[in-house]
């Protein structure tokens, strides 16, 4: 049998000239927007660990709106551009929407501008109604999450369209292209991760049955999706390395600016802010998706879903599940690595260095064979959306 997924077309039909293959200045815009939502998010986060929220105007919250701002301002003026301007190639490349026209990407960072700005009202009067927030999602912060998420989609989207009507027209992709849809993928997977750090944040939780299947559920679906829409040779582990690269970045930037906490109880006192936690080794299970969904010739994409599915979570739990030994040991309590970090509120002890959950929560094999299931429902999904992607134009 051959194994095989529906062939990619070439990565390059024909040398490609510099005015058709231009970036636009709106796919700028809105990758910066995209860019700064995901660092305001890791900030902010690392500040209510470190300082906790002493005002809503933090710097951390100034870059994750100032995201929106620029994602709305520039697909705003690209809807009216399109609409009202002479370009036949922008009108040619857009969907009509309430007599407007602009690419769909436009449209969805429209909405998810709308929709962090409508937040932030909103989150104010949520704490000074109800304090700080228990848990992660609370309503205000889950609108934020779906604004930003749909700024990141529609950059994505419009950067996919350029790609893919260079294709279209026979003229070739630039491999920028390809990097730049690697890189918006590897911030979704950053949302995927800071989605899960209560189950995932952390390598005490790397022996327990939910790591496993949190992680299956989120991350193949980022990565399938990739390897089937970007125009590179290694698209999956381009974008895990971009969600390794932004972690680093963040984990040794943020741990040379001082903090002090300013809510009680203080029970950790700190002098500076707190990394978020050692990203997750996603580079591995990537690898080996591209090797089965660019390399591979699997015709039956349910066939191609399993055995993808499979892949990643043998990869992933191999890497991890030892990973996770050298994170909570000595070595790996340094600057470099972000590790032994904790809140001001935490009462420190034995358990920083102790595996959690292994009792309640075993990675048994009935709990393996669950996050299978799950991992081949992700590819699946991941499958279909990444196919669907490589075909949008507009």
């Amino acid at each position: 049998m051959t194994l095989a997924a529906t062939r990619t077309p070439p990565l390059h039909t024909a040398p490609p000239t510099a005015s058709a293959t231009r970036l636009p200045w709106y796919v700028v815009a809105v990758l910066f927007a995209a860019t700064s939502t995901i660092v305001g998010v890791i900030w902010d986060i690392s500040w209510h660990r470190s300082i906790g929220r002493d005002t809503f105007w933090t710097p951390a919250h100034l870059a994750i709106y100032l995201g929106g701002v620029v994602a709305g301002c520039a697909c705003g003026w690209l809807a009216l551009e399109t609409t009202f301007g002479r370009s036949a190639a922008l009108r040619g490349s857009a969907v009509g929407f309430w007599g407007f026209r602009a690419p769909l990407g436009a449209w969805l960072c429209i909405w998810g501008a709308l929709a962090m700005l409508t937040s932030a009202p909103l989150d104010n009067w949520w704490h000074n109604a109800y304090g700080l927030d228990v848990r992660v999602l609370s309503p205000p912060h889950t609108l934020l999450a779906l604004g930003m998420l749909a700024i990141q989609l529609g950059a994505l989207l419009l950067v996919l369209a350029q790609q893919n009507r260079l294709v279209g027209q026979g003229i070739g992709t630039p491999r920028a292209y390809g990097i730049m849809i690697a890189f918006v993928a590897g911030i979704l997977l950053q949302n995927a991760g800071i989605l899960g750090i209560e189950q995932i944040g952390f390598a005490n939780a790397a022996h327990t049955g939910l790591y496993y299947k949190f992680s299956a559920a989120v991350f193949p679906v980022v990565l399938v999706a990739t390897a089937r829409c970007a125009r590179l040779r290694w698209p999956a582990t381009a974008a895990a390395a971009w969600y390794m690269a932004i972690s680093f970045v963040m984990i040794w930037v943020l741990e040379l600016f001082p903090a002090t906490p300013k809510l009680a109880p203080v029970f950790n006192p700190l002098t500076h802010m707190i990394p978020a936690p050692f990203p997750l080794l996603l580079v591995f299970p990537a690898a080996a998706i591209d090797v089965l969904t660019r390399r591979a010739t699997l015709k039956n994409t349910w066939l191609l879903s399993i055995v993808t599915a499979l892949a990643f979570l043998a990869v992933f739990l191999l890497v991890q599940w030892f990973a996770a030994y050298f994170l909570l040991s000595p070595a790996a309590r340094n600057a470099f690595f972000g590790v032994d970090h904790w809140d001001y509120s935490n009462r420190l002890g034995p358990w920083r260095y102790e595996f959690w959950r292994n009792n309640s929560d075993p990675l048994t094999p009935r709990a393996l064979a669950g996050a299978a299931v799950i991992a081949f429902v992700s590819a699946r999904i991941g499958l279909w959306w990444g196919d669907w992607m490589a075909r949008v134009r507009r």
